[in-house]
């Protein structure tokens, strides 16, 4: 997110992101995706992911994957379009034999994970950069959450990773 807590423009513009794209840095994305075998995201943020991939889904060959939609779609590519209870959801892939379930944003998906204190371990890369003005990672309107902080992360390029855990 920007500093100023944005994850993309009203627009849906994410050329921002390129201030922190230097090629030798993956910011530890490669070994975070090595612990997990799910991933939720919301449908807003798939279909920005479809539009800038050309079509393509990447995590669904990586991953099982959940796009949290209120409409009710047929499952395609290795995605499963889920409108049901979410908290279920939740609860259930945490009794799976599996790793990490990984949730990328927007803030709709965060929101309702927040609501219902789902959410284990936030790691949230902060860009150096101020937008002004955007969409929201955290959209507010939620209950107070405790977090333990965990030694966060500075990159040369100015990205700082902060990392918290639920209390």
């Amino acid at each position: 997110m920007s500093l100023d807590g944005f994850i993309a423009t009203h627009d849906d513009d994410l050329s921002w992101l390129s201030i922190v794209q230097n090629g030798k840095e993956d910011y530890g994305y490669v070994d975070f995706n090595n612990q997990v075998d799910t991933y939720i995201v919301g449908r807003k943020t798939y279909e920005v992911v479809l539009k800038l991939t050309g079509g393509d889904f990447p995590q669904a060959k990586q991953h099982k994957c959940y796009v949290i939609t209120r409409q009710d779609l047929p499952n395609k590519d290795g995605v499963t379009f889920f409108n049901g209870d979410l908290e279920e959801l939740i609860i259930t892939l945490k009794k799976e034999k599996g790793k990490h379930i990984y949730c990328d944003g927007g803030g709709e998906i965060v929101k309702l994970l927040m609501e219902k204190n789902l959410i284990d371990e936030y790691i949230i890369s902060v860009i150096p950069t101020i937008l002004g003005d955007g969409k929201r990672l955290f959209k507010g309107g939620i209950n107070p959450l405790k977090l333990k902080a965990m030694p966060s992360k500075h990159f040369e390029s100015g990205l700082v990773q902060l990392h918290y855990v639920k209390i």
